[in-house]
């Protein structure tokens, strides 16, 4: 849940003792990490989490030596600016922004602290680094870049009658933009077109969906934070007119999606919290590769996918990670 965010020296003011508010005393070698999203949704919850199981595994525990603080941005990129430059202010250890919009903000607020990104499609594209290897900086991270000419053969596979693939995006996110580049070059080998439709806010989602009825044969939705934070609306749309739905994070297919492959965001936060840890430890940011998520999940959902007119193939089920009954 989100905190009210104070001005700093309103916050600063309002402090009092540990033993006085009936928190526990910090050991004095308390190390701060401060995470922020740019919104609240499944897959960034838990990236969230898997950075702070990462550090809890490493010995850094919270109430003992480490000092974890969250904010949301709702959703609203002046908010997440805002975020940005209180973090600046407090001078954590590290601050990690997860999301694209969330890391733009945060990489412009500072450029001595450590921050490490997490669910970056594209962080070359997005203006975060200038290479993965050894980025330089104070910068390093983990990529979620989605496996799209895997994906798309599961689409066909699950599919095989597709010719055209509704992309469901907010332009606004840099993220999506880049995903759309690469999965207009990988359909187009594959034989198939892409016809795009945008909402800028979630409240446009569901209408943005019903515009590609009739003339997608089936919808991907890529890891979009505005699009996922609504996705039952998509969801309503595709079960009502017989049309299948795809995601590409697997956290979306028990709120509706018929299937995905992706990945865990869990560990996609165990994996961005190893470099966090790294950095506690003395190891410069800009010294640690950035690196692209590892490891893809099959997620299945029959039960959604019969409502939108799809049987999926018992191969696929078989070898998916999870069915969601």
């Amino acid at each position: 849940m989100r905190k009210f965010i104070l001005p700093l020296s309103l916050a600063a003011g309002l402090a009092v003792p540990a033993a006085l508010s009936g928190q526990p005393a910090l050991a004095a070698d308390t190390v701060t990490v401060a995470v922020t999203a740019i919104v609240e949704h499944p897959a960034l919850d838990a990236c969230r989490d898997g950075v702070k199981a990462a550090l809890e595994a490493a010995g850094y525990k919270e109430g003992e030596n480490l000092k974890f603080i969250y904010e949301s941005a709702q959703g609203n990129p002046a908010t997440a600016t805002q975020i940005a430059r209180q973090f600046v202010g407090e001078s954590p250890d590290v601050i990690v922004p997860i999301s694209t919009p969330s890391a733009q903000a945060v990489a412009a607020a500072t450029k001595s602290i450590p921050i490490v990104f997490s669910a970056i499609t594209d962080p070359v594209g997005a203006q975060l680094i200038k290479q993965m290897e050894k980025p330089g900086g104070n910068i390093t991270g983990v990529s979620d870049a989605s496996p799209i000419a895997d994906q798309i053969a599961l689409m066909q596979e699950i599919t095989p009658d597709i010719k055209t693939i509704g992309y469901l995006y907010n332009p606004g996110e840099a993220n999506s933009v880049s995903t759309l580049k690469v999965l207009t070059d990988v359909a187009g080998k594959a034989g198939l077109k892409v016809v795009e439709s945008t909402a800028t806010k979630t409240a446009e989602v569901q209408q943005a969906m019903r515009a590609l009825v009739g003339k997608a044969d089936a919808v991907y939705v890529p890891t979009d934070n505005t699009i996922v934070s609504a996705f039952e609306a998509a969801v309503k749309v595709a079960q009502e007119n017989k049309l299948p739905l795809y995601a590409a994070d697997t956290d979306s297919v028990p709120r509706g999606a018929l299937a995905a492959l992706g990945f865990n965001y869990f560990d996609v936060g165990k994996q961005t919290g190893a470099k966090v840890v790294q950095i506690l430890k003395g190891t410069p940011a800009g010294d640690i590769d950035v690196e692209v998520a590892k490891g893809t999940n099959l997620v299945v959902n029959p039960a959604s996918a019969k409502k939108m007119g799809v049987t999926i193939p018992d191969a696929v089920i078989e070898r998916a990670s999870k069915v969601v009954e």
